[in-house]
C-alpha cells in the first residue's frame, strides 16, 4: 500500500522495483495506490498505470484528508493476511521486502528503523523528541515510531480503533498492535531521503495535530485500561530491547 499526493511521482519508478522484487511470488495480490485528493493530474496518472497492470489498484479521496485518513483508507482497502505501509517515494530498498516478510505473522508486526537522516538537524531534532515522547508518554519503545515502513497482519484490523487523521496514525496504529497484546520486531533500514517535493511533518500545523491527537488518545477508555502494560519490541534476533 503506497500513499501518494503529489504528481511529481514518477510512476514507473513506484511500480517497477515493487514488481521486480515480488512479481513472481505468488502471494503478491496488488500494489494499492491511495491518492489523498491531490489537485493535480496525480490521480489521472494513477489510474494510467492500474489500466496497465491488474495487480495495480488506485483508491482516491475526493479531497485532501491528511496522512491518517490515506492509510486508514489503505489499510481498509488492501487485500491478503499481511499488509505492508509505505510511502510512494521509495525511503527504502525494497529489494529487503521478502526479507520483512518472512519476520511478520499474524501475531507479530513488523517496523522499519531508519539507520541513518537526511533531512537535516531541525527534522532529526523533531524525530528525536517524538520518538522520546511516545517513549515515555505512551510506552512505545521504539526507536523510530514515524518511519513509512510497517507490515501489518490483517487479522488485527478488525480489532482496532483507528482515529487519525494526521501524522499520529503511525503511533495509533502501533498502540493498537499493543493493545491486542501483538509483538512488534523492529528492522535496521538505509533510508533514502526524497528527491522530489518536501515533507510537511516538520510544520507547525502538523506538529499542533500530532499533539492534539496523542493528547485524545491518551483519554480513551481502551488506552486507560491497558496502558500500565509498556509496549517492548524485539530486535531481529528475537531479544527484547526493554
Amino acid at each position: 500500500m503506497f500513499h501518494f499526493t503529489t504528481k511529481k511521482i514518477i510512476f514507473n519508478r513506484l511500480s517497477s522495483p515493487v514488481f521486480a522484487v515480488l512479481a513472481a511470488d505468488p502471494n503478491f495480490l496488488e500494489l494499492l495506490l491511495v491518492d489523498d485528493g491531490s489537485s493535480d493530474r496525480t490521480a489521472a496518472l494513477g489510474l494510467r498505470l492500474a489500466n496497465r497492470e491488474p495487480r495495480i489498484r488506485l483508491v482516491s479521496h475526493n479531497r485532501n484528508r491528511g496522512l491518517g485518513a490515506a492509510i486508514r483508507t489503505g489499510l481498509q482497502e488492501a487485500k491478503g493476511e499481511l499488509i505492508l505501509y509505505t510511502d510512494a517515494d521509495l525511503p527504502f530498498d525494497f529489494k529487503l521486502i521478502p526479507q520483512l516478510l518472512t519476520l511478520a505473522t499474524p501475531d507479530n508486526v513488523v517496523v522499519g528503523r531508519r539507520t541513518n537522516r537526511g533531512e537535516g538537524l531541525r527534522r532529526w531534532l523533531l524525530t528525536k523528541g517524538y520518538n522520546l515522547l511516545c517513549h515515555y508518554l505512551l510506552g512505545l519503545h521504539l526507536k523510530d515510531v514515524n518511519f513509512a515502513c510497517k507490515i501489518i497482519p490483517r487479522s488485527a484490523l478488525s480489532g482496532m480503533r483507528l482515529n487519525s487523521e494526521g501524522s499520529f496514525i503511525d503511533a495509533e496504529l502501533l498502540l493498537e498492535c499493543r493493545r491486542q497484546e501483538l509483538a512488534i520486531t523492529e528492522f535496521p533500514l538505509t533510508y533514502y531521503p526524497r528527491i522530489r517535493g518536501q515533507s510537511k511533518l516538520s510544520s507547525s500545523t502538523v506538529i499542533f495535530g500530532i499533539l492534539s491527537e496523542m493528547v485524545a488518545y491518551l483519554f480513551r477508555p481502551t488506552y486507560i485500561s491497558y496502558s500500565r502494560f509498556p509496549l517492548a519490541a524485539r530486535r531481529r534476533d528475537g531479544s527484547s530491547m526493554v
